[in-house]
């Protein structure tokens, strides 16, 4: 074989493994996948150093991920794990790879979800600043206005850096990836369904448990669960009430009747005395005729006294009962909150009346030496006859007083 012949036969074996390699190449090209920046790929970890992670992503070159960009940081070698292509070169030849991307991608489409469907977030107020409260939602910045951070205006926006609340997307700029949340807004709608369960357990005549919340001159507002109850001053004690708080205290728990349900109004009427002891009950027993007791005047009329028993139970001294002698006014010989004896002379359950004499007691007292027996007008004898008389007239003469008194209290 000539030489010429032999350089054309070395020439074609070259070109024949020259292809081979280059169809080699192409085929080991194929078998690596083709990235793009912002691309999601699961690879696997092949080298671990301090400052970065190496992954193998099935490219001609490994990805790096710097530790600031790894959100699993225990990662070791052989994990899977999912990346995502920040940059295909970096100008040295690497592939720059992040994993926080992608918990940042998933957390904003989760909130986008949730903001579609109205539903709540989860966040963590960071930073006070003006005009409201920068908040954390699962690494989304959310602000919140000043104006929706309560139901009523906050002085100190700093007291919720820190704490965790829900929130309700109300605006989004999906460009910059930030939102507008409110907090007020989720109280409020909270409020509404807590209140609106609240209702639907109520019915009148039941007894219900609730804490007494605040207080006004006309009565005790009560929590019931989500909605307030309100009991009358005048359903808060049988006897006469000044003021609530002379009853009741602030957050105490206790126990009230449902006296009427207007839904329409959102106006529930309670009563707290309807589950008291009544008064009257069993009064025959508790006050027997002829008992002396001693008992302050609580209210003076131009036909005698009203003496208070007891709580939600008053006695009427008439103007002829006052005092052993006869008296032109009540005032000249009582006074309100003066304590003074008493004997009852007539007890009425069904009316709800009791008559009462103090001139029957300083009889008694004058004929046992108690009291000095000058009684000017009247010797002695006579006041003691004279009071014998009248007492029987003085029941009669007090029941028809009582009963054209307005403000004489009648327990129910």
């Amino acid at each position: 074989m000539s030489d010429i012949e032999k350089d054309i036969a070395q020439e074609a074996v070259l070109t024949e493994e020259e292809q081979r390699k280059q169809d080699f190449l192409a085929d080991v090209d194929k078998s690596l996948v083709r990235i793009h920046n912002g691309q999601t790929l699961t690879g696997t970890v092949v080298q671990v150093t301090e400052d970065e992670v190496c992954v193998n992503i099935g490219y001609k070159s490994d990805g790096i991920i710097k530790r600031e960009d790894l959100v699993v940081k225990d990662v070791k070698l052989g994990d899977e794990i999912e990346v995502e292509v920040v940059k295909v070169n970096d100008g040295e030849g690497n592939v720059l790879l992040s994993q926080r991307n992608i918990i940042n991608r998933k957390a904003w489409d989760a909130l986008m979800e949730k903001y579609e469907n109205g539903e709540y977030i989860d966040a963590v107020g960071k930073e006070a600043v003006k005009g409201g409260l920068i908040a954390s939602a699962d690494g989304v910045r959310a602000f919140v206005p000043a104006s929706r951070l309560a139901l009523h205006y906050v002085d100190k926006i700093g007291q919720f850096v820190g704490q965790p609340m829900k929130l309700k997307i109300i605006d989004v700029d999906k460009q910059k990836k930030r939102i507008v949340a409110s907090r007020k807004d989720v109280l409020i709608e909270e409020s509404a369904a807590k209140k609106a369960a609240a209702w639907e357990k109520l019915e009148e005549g039941a007894v219900v448990k609730g804490i007494v919340r605040r207080f006004a001159d006309f009565g005790a507002f009560v929590d019931l669960g989500g909605v307030d109850g309100l009991i009358h001053v005048t359903d808060l004690s049988w006897g006469h009430v000044n003021h609530p708080s002379d009853v009741l205290s602030v957050n105490q728990e206790i126990d009230v009747k449902i006296l009427s349900l207007d839904r329409e109004r959102e106006r529930i009427q309670l009563g707290y005395k309807q589950l008291q002891p009544k008064p009257w009950d069993n009064i025959e027993e508790k006050y027997p005729v002829g008992t002396v007791l001693e008992r302050p005047v609580v209210r003076i009329r131009t036909f005698g006294a009203f003496i208070e028993l007891e709580p939600g139970v008053d006695g009427l001294v008439h103007i002829s009962q006052c005092a052993l002698n006869r008296v032109g006014k009540v005032e000249d010989v009582l006074s309100v909150g003066q304590v003074v004896r008493v004997k009852v002379l007539n007890v009425d359950p069904e009316a709800k009346r009791i008559s009462l004499s103090i001139r029957e007691v300083l009889a008694d007292e004058a004929m046992n030496d108690e009291v000095p027996m000058d009684i000017p007008g009247d010797t002695f004898e006579e006041a003691v006859e004279d009071a014998a008389e009248t007492a029987a007239e003085a029941v009669e003469e007090a029941a028809e007083a009582v009963a054209e008194e307005p403000e004489a209290p009648q327990a129910e």
